[in-house]
């Protein structure tokens, strides 16, 4: 691990319309190290926006997924049909929540039989399970969401501290034991301030579990359409003030290198190859 982890935001939308007008592309995340090439909540865009990219999706070698929602689960098949090249090997994990992988109250199986038996392992996830993808552990996290067999993710690297990342919650007494501790915190604030919706977090929850929990960077993502339209980097602002805590909002293609320093590469504009620049 001594090379560090790169987190790269292949997408940075959140919510039904967001997804589909692609106000901001919703392809999740990638997590890349020496060992590691995880696709973190592979909405629509997963495959196309990897490769755009240069990111290529056969070398994934985990593909985890917090919730049964589209924006989160759309692209996991395809991913999967990636990872085990064209479903001809056995390899990689596929780790999801339990209502993605066998449905629920609130969704039916999102993935199917077929997929979650080609990989070399396959994990239902609950609250507070650890597991290991190559040198990287991971231990899921509590989230309260419309979707109730929702998780989110705590990474734990061996020379560099914690990464983790919220999936879609609303705040609740207790949320921040799960990420007391973590140098980087990626936090799904779908709303603006005093734009509340249920099993969502606005800026005034961001600022709470900021407090509560004081990482040495915090990255805003997931941003609903209220929360673009009124300007995510403004909201960024508001939390960095009342926190203390260095806060980004993500934009579409840009890369976090996480070592001992966490430094944020902006993308530039695209060129005629289509891929990201940066500045």
């Amino acid at each position: 691990m001594s090379q560090g982890l790169e987190i790269i935001f292949l997408g940075t939308g959140g919510g039904r319309f967001a997804m589909i007008t692609q106000k901001r592309r919703t392809g999740g995340i990638r997590i890349l190290g020496k060992e590691v090439n995880i696709h973190l909540d592979p909405g629509p865009g997963a495959l196309v926006y990897s490769i755009m990219e240069g990111l290529s999706p056969q070398k994934i070698n985990a593909v985890l997924v917090s919730h049964c929602h589209p924006d989160h689960y759309t692209d996991a098949e395809v991913l999967v049909e990636a990872m085990t090249q064209g479903m001809t090997r056995k390899r990689g994990l596929l780790a999801a929540s339990k209502g993605v992988l066998s449905g629920n109250e609130s969704c039916q199986r999102t993935i199917s039989h077929y997929h979650q038996s080609m990989p070399k392992e396959t994990i239902s996830l609950e609250n507070e399970m650890k597991f290991r993808v190559k040198d990287l552990r991971v231990t899921t996290t509590e989230a309260k969401h419309t979707d109730p067999d929702t998780v989110g993710f705590r990474f734990e690297t061996s020379e560099f501290g914690d990464i983790a990342y919220t999936s879609d919650t609303e705040y609740f007494d207790g949320i921040g034991k799960y990420y007391a501790g973590v140098r980087l915190l990626l936090l799904c604030v779908m709303r603006p301030s005093r734009k509340p919706w249920k099993g969502h977090m606005t800026t005034e929850d961001a600022i709470k579990i900021l407090k509560e929990t004081m990482p040495e960077q915090a990255i805003i993502t997931h941003l609903g359409m209220r929360m673009i339209f009124e300007g995510p980097s403004k909201e960024a602002k508001i939390i960095e003030r009342e926190t203390e805590v260095p806060t980004i909002a993500a934009i579409d293609g840009m890369r976090i290198s996480f070592t001992e320093e966490i430094k944020v590469k902006f993308p530039a504009k695209r060129g005629q190859s289509g891929l990201n620049t940066f500045i």
